[in-house]
C-alpha cells in the first residue's frame, strides 16, 4: 500500500533495496516473508517503523468494518 500510495513502481523499489522486482510482488502478495535485514531496509526506505509494514497478526482488509 505504501508503495502504491507514493507512486513507486515495483522495479524502482526493488532497485532501491537491491532485490529483484519479483521479490517485491511476492512480498506484497504474502508469498514471501522477508529477512529481518530486508524488512528493516524497507521500513527505512519508507521512513516508517517496521511494524507499520509487517505484523504477525493479519491486517484488516481495506474497507472492512470492525464489529
Amino acid at each position: 500500500m505504501l508503495r502504491a500510495e507514493r507512486g513507486i513502481s515495483r522495479r524502482e523499489l526493488a532497485e532501491a533495496l537491491g532485490v529483484h522486482y519479483q521479490t517485491i510482488g511476492y512480498l506484497e502478495r504474502g508469498e514471501y516473508s522477508p529477512s529481518l535485514h530486508l524488512a528493516l531496509r524497507i521500513a527505512q526506505y519508507f521512513e516508517v517503523t517496521v511494524e507499520v509494514i509487517f505484523s504477525t497478526a493479519p491486517f484488516p482488509r481495506i474497507g472492512s468494518e470492525t464489529a
